[in-house]
């Protein structure tokens, strides 16, 4: 199984609320979501938050998401986080929440 893994973090150090950012009326989040979703190898796509916000906007949007400890500051850390407890993943794909296109 190939799984996508798309890390936002609301506290991002460079650009607050960067995942939640409006882009032509959708969050930043939700385009590189949808973006996803066109690829045919991915058997399963997951959003990485760090924030209730964030973890609600995409449950709204109808992806899976999972809340993981703020205090996890990179992006790949919070993947491992998150793909550790997928133990049915042959690869994990690192999905930049922030290159919406």
């Amino acid at each position: 199984m190939i799984i996508g893994i798309i890390p936002a973090r609301l506290a991002s150090t460079r650009l607050l609320g960067k995942p939640l950012a409006d882009i032509g009326g959708k969050p930043m989040i939700r385009h590189t979501y949808e973006s996803a979703l066109k690829s045919r190898l991915l058997d399963k796509i997951i959003i990485a938050v760090d924030d209730e916000k964030v973890f609600s906007v995409v449950k709204n949007f109808g992806a899976e998401a999972v809340l993981t400890p703020r205090e996890i500051a990179t992006g790949s850390d919070r993947i491992a986080f998150v793909a550790k407890d997928i133990p049915s993943a042959d690869i994990i794909v690192n999905i930049q929440g922030d290159e919406p296109f």
